[in-house]
């Protein structure tokens, strides 16, 4: 399996920076963003599987950045990390095109593996626009 590319957007350098080398321990290649403008502007000059985005931050919330993020990139597989035990905002986030959502602070094995769900959810979409591509041209 080649390495992940993982994208962290926390507003939080105290979280983000000990998850960022947890991640990196566990062989992914780990981006960071510090908001939702920094994290969509990364997306446009550097390829990424999974996001793990925090809800709640200021200026652009988790939400609007979901929702921006899935019409410029839909197959990038985005899980949403809150820190507040708030249902409806990952319910939206899931009717916005989450992937999952985990309560802060996360467990290191239960995120990667969440990480790793989706990067296979990615993975697999994209055999399938590829095989259809090679069906169309086949005809």
């Amino acid at each position: 399996m080649s390495q992940i590319k993982v994208l962290l957007v926390d507003d939080e350098p105290d979280f983000m920076e000990p998850l960022t080398n947890r991640l990196t321990l566990r062989k992914l290649e780990v981006y960071n963003a510090g908001s939702g403008h920094e994290a969509l502007a990364l997306l446009e000059g550097q390829a990424v599987d999974v996001v793990v985005l925090d809800v709640k931050m200021p200026g652009m919330s988790g939400l609007e950045v979901i929702r921006e993020l899935k019409q410029r990139h839909p197959l990038v597989e985005v899980i949403m990390l809150t820190g507040h035990a708030n249902l409806e905002a990952s319910i939206q986030g899931m009717e916005a095109g989450a992937f999952d959502y985990l309560l802060k602070p996360a467990q290191i094995d239960e995120l990667v593996y969440k990480i790793q769900d989706a990067y296979q959810k990615k993975t697999l979409q994209e055999k399938k626009i590829a095989a259809l591509r090679q069906e169309a041209g086949a005809s």
